[in-house]
C-alpha cells in the first residue's frame, strides 16, 4: 500500500504503550494494532485527530506517501531482485 503508517515511530517517541494510545484514544487495542500495521483500509478524520492530539504531533507524523513500483512494491525494495527460491 503506498500510505507508510508511522505509529510506532511517535509511540518510540513518546514512551508509549499501544495499550495506553488506544486507551487515551478511545480505540480497542486490536483496531490501533490494524492501523498500525498498516492493514487499515481507512481511518476516520475524527481518529486521526485523536491520535495526533494524544500523540501532540501532526498528521504527517504518522502516515506518509509511499510510491510503488508496477509490481506493486515499495520503490525501495524495487532494485532487490529475488532468487527462485525467494533469496535476495
Amino acid at each position: 500500500m503506498p500510505i507508510a503508517v508511522d505509529i510506532d515511530v511517535m509511540l518510540a517517541r513518546r514512551k508509549m504503550s499501544v495499550g495506553d494510545l488506544a486507551d487515551r484514544v478511545g480505540i480497542t487495542p486490536a483496531n490501533l494494532a490494524v492501523l498500525k500495521n498498516g492493514r487499515a483500509k481507512a481511518v476516520r478524520f475524527a481518529t486521526l485527530a485523536a491520535l495526533c492530539e494524544v500523540l501532540e504531533c501532526q498528521p504527517g507524523d504518522l502516515l506518509r506517501w509511499v510510491a510503488e513500483d508496477a509490481r506493486g512494491m515499495p520503490a525501495a525494495d524495487a532494485d532487490v531482485v529475488l532468487s527462485p527460491e525467494g533469496k535476495a
